[in-house]
């Protein structure tokens, strides 16, 4: 298809807004969604002016009915959904297993996690129903690792991980495939909250072979692949993008 539909979720800031730029500079037609509006708003701009037929759409993906509004009204706009980048995310509190509480594990659960479930859930049922399509969820390196004092992050990666597979075990007969992208270290104001200084970031730019933090742009590329047909053979698989930090 010459001009693809993309859903982006968690679309207005870092690897989100990266892969929207990729995606219009691609040619596709764009849904980018997030909750604040007037940033919303100037990134729809920002991606008419690049030449797409873009629309932002506010969505909270932690609720059911939100993301049924999002799913819905994308299919309104242009009636359908050939790929859809599920980006939305937070880091939650970082901090010892022993400081977190029932209030902090739903935080990034009711995110990371249910938002995942529920985006895969309103847009399955446009692609089975069309017959094709693609989901790419975006994961972590510590989705198949651990992280000491980011437990409560790394758990909720690695039930993407899992639901992931799932998934793409469940519609790969109809048609439809979901991957996940697995970001290592790269250059975002998340990883700016995670690390806190300036010193720490450059201690963990120097444990990636490559010798660098990815950057958002190195990631939306990975993801626009695998959304593409150029990926059609590939489904329940996790790409890793990291500079080779865990080839070791």
């Amino acid at each position: 298809m010459d001009q693809p539909v993309i859903l982006i979720t968690g679309a207005l800031t870092g690897i989100g807004r990266a892969t929207a730029l990729a995606f219009a500079d691609s040619g596709a037609r764009i849904v980018v969604s997030g909750r604040r509006e007037a940033e919303g708003k100037a990134l729809e701009a920002e991606l008419r002016e690049r030449g797409a037929e873009a629309v932002f759409i506010a969505a909270d993906v932690r609720h059911d009915d939100s993301v049924r509004n999002l799913v819905d009204g994308a299919v309104a706009r242009f009636g359908r959904i050939d790929a859809a980048v599920n980006n939305a995310g937070t880091e939650g509190a970082p901090g010892a297993i022993v400081d977190q509480s029932a209030a902090s594990y739903a935080a990034t659960f009711d995110t990371n996690v249910l938002g995942t479930l529920l985006s895969m859930k309103h847009e399955l049922r446009v692609m089975q129903a069309q017959g094709s399509g693609s989901i790419v969820n975006v994961s972590s390196t510590y989705g198949h690792e651990g992280a000491a004092f980011a437990s409560v992050y790394a758990g909720s990666k690695h039930a993407v991980e899992g639901m992931t597979k799932s998934a793409a075990l469940e519609v790969a007969s109809l048609g439809v495939r979901v991957n996940a992208v697995a970001p290592g270290p790269t250059d975002t104001g998340m990883l700016e909250r995670f690390t806190g200084t300036a010193e720490r970031r450059a201690a963990l730019a120097s444990k990636v072979p490559l010798g660098r933090l990815g950057t958002p742009g190195d990631i939306a590329r990975a993801i626009v692949f695998v959304a593409s047909d150029a990926a059609s053979f590939m489904t329940g698989q996790i790409v890793t993008v990291d500079g080779g930090k865990t080839a070791g």
